[in-house]
């Protein structure tokens, strides 16, 4: 490939603006230590802006994106277990038990967790929560023999919900 041809193919890359591109350092500074999520995504972006025949840059970048889209994918999954939880909690109240509570807990304390480690994730917070409902929604009506058509279309729980929403088996909603 020729080195015009490689400049515009990069830059066609770097003009798309979606999902993983508003993962940005929060202090300004990716480090490894600091944010992983947002180091990586920031290290393949160097990458594919070295011009060097040593390297396989564009496979290099790849992969290490591919790092901090594993980061990405576990809050999703994370977020996606709540989801699940508080729609089988909502639409199953005879069903309602400590293990769901206990669920949904441990899910959380963990999404904290995730975003202390990885802060730059807090800019696509509500695009991972529109991710994993889609999932939980599936994932519920599977779960309860449910048809889909009984768990709402668009997400029905805010932020506040998912991270301190209580859980009280004595009293069904």
């Amino acid at each position: 490939m020729s080195e015009a041809v490689l400049s515009s193919v990069i830059a066609a890359e770097e003009d798309e603006v979606g999902y993983y591109d508003v993962i940005q350092p929060v202090d300004g500074v990716a480090t490894y230590d600091g944010d992983f999520a947002a180091w990586a995504f920031d290290q393949a972006k160097r990458l594919r802006a070295l011009k060097s025949n040593d390297l396989d840059i564009k496979n290099l970048a790849e992969e290490i994106e591919d790092l901090g889209k594993g980061v990405v994918n576990k809050l999703e999954s994370l977020l996606k277990v709540v989801l699940l939880h508080l729609l089988k909690w909502d639409h199953q109240p005879l069903f309602r038990g400590s293990s769901w509570e206990v669920s949904v807990s441990k899910a959380r304390r963990q999404i904290a967790k995730h975003l202390r480690r990885h802060p730059s994730l807090k800019a696509i917070c509500d695009q991972a929560v529109v991710e994993a409902y889609d999932d939980a929604r599936y994932d519920a009506a599977e779960e309860t023999g449910m048809a889909l058509k009984h768990f709402p279309v668009v997400n029905p729980y805010d932020w506040d919900a998912i991270m301190d929403r209580a859980l009280k088996r004595s009293d069904p909603e």
